[in-house]
């Protein structure tokens, strides 16, 4: 038994520590089209063909890449990466949040969980500061070029990686270990230990999972864009989050101080849980 707990923090990106979506900090633009043209197209490829909204948006890339003769290599996609634009804040989070729970005597640990592409993600101001990252990635040949989506994360996918997170399995290819049964005191961070970070509707089959086996789900919200704050809202009525707060992440924050709150919870319940083992 770890005399310290781990608590997981685990994220949406899009619209959750950025204000949009990945692909629009320099590859839309690199392509010559605006966000509202690509993400048209890559709704009706889906709509046409019936297909997964993820694996439209990755195939259109491509598609829209090779045209313009662009080459996406994994370098390429990091570069896209380093001009995203984060909400106030994201970038000193991290270390705010690991020395509140260092002073609290807890391991906190960050996971992304997202449907983007981990090799933008990887680019990024803030990668260094996961423990791990899930999401999609492409197939690449012995150019190093992108030919193929290799992994897509759709909102049901969200759901098996944070059963992977549970078990300290940091393979999205494994479908072994992630099914194997393991006794609560196994499980390197059990569901009670999350918080999970998401912005919209393809976060709520993870909010659901983590709230229904009592972890913490917070919808977050763009303050500047009309109509967040009521999706927000709607999750919070309907039961999918426990908590909604402003996409504001600096040490004055409603966002610091709900999650320094979740955190003082999770250890209270965990020297709780020793005691309750005395005979």
């Amino acid at each position: 038994m770890r005399s310290k707990p781990i608590i997981g923090l685990i994220y949406d990106f899009d619209g959750t520590l950025s204000p949009g979506n990945m692909q629009e900090f320099g590859f839309i633009q690199a392509v010559g089209q605006t966000p509202e043209e690509f993400w048209t197209k890559s709704n009706n490829l889906a709509i046409d063909q019936d297909a997964s909204d993820i694996l439209a948006y990755m195939k259109l890339m491509y598609d829209e890449a090779k045209k313009k003769g662009i080459k996406l290599t994994r370098e390429d996609f990091n570069r896209y990466g380093a001009d995203i634009k984060l909400y106030d804040g994201v970038r000193e989070w991290f270390g705010i949040v690991n020395e509140y729970g260092r002073k609290k005597g807890v391991i906190v640990e960050h996971y992304i969980n997202s449907s983007g592409l981990t090799e933008i993600i990887e680019g990024s101001p803030i990668a260094q500061e996961f423990k791990h990252v899930f999401a999609g990635s492409y197939l690449y040949d012995e150019k190093g070029e992108a030919e193929w989506p290799g992994i897509a994360v759709d909102y049901t996918a969200k759901t098996q990686y944070l059963f992977k997170i549970q078990k300290g399995i940091f393979s999205s290819r494994d479908a072994h270990k992630v099914n194997e049964s393991l006794s609560d005191e196994q499980k390197r961070l059990p569901f009670t230990n999350m918080i999970y970070f998401g912005d919209g509707e393809t976060d709520i089959p993870s909010m659901k999972l983590v709230t229904m086996f009592g972890g913490n789900a917070i919808a977050v919200f763009d303050p500047a864009r009309a109509g967040k704050k009521q999706v927000a809202q709607k999750l919070l009525r309907q039961g999918r989050v426990s908590f909604i707060t402003p996409a504001v992440y600096t040490k004055e924050s409603r966002t610091f101080r709900l999650v320094c709150a979740i955190i003082d919870k999770i250890k209270a319940d965990n020297e709780l849980h020793q005691f309750s083992k005395y005979r």
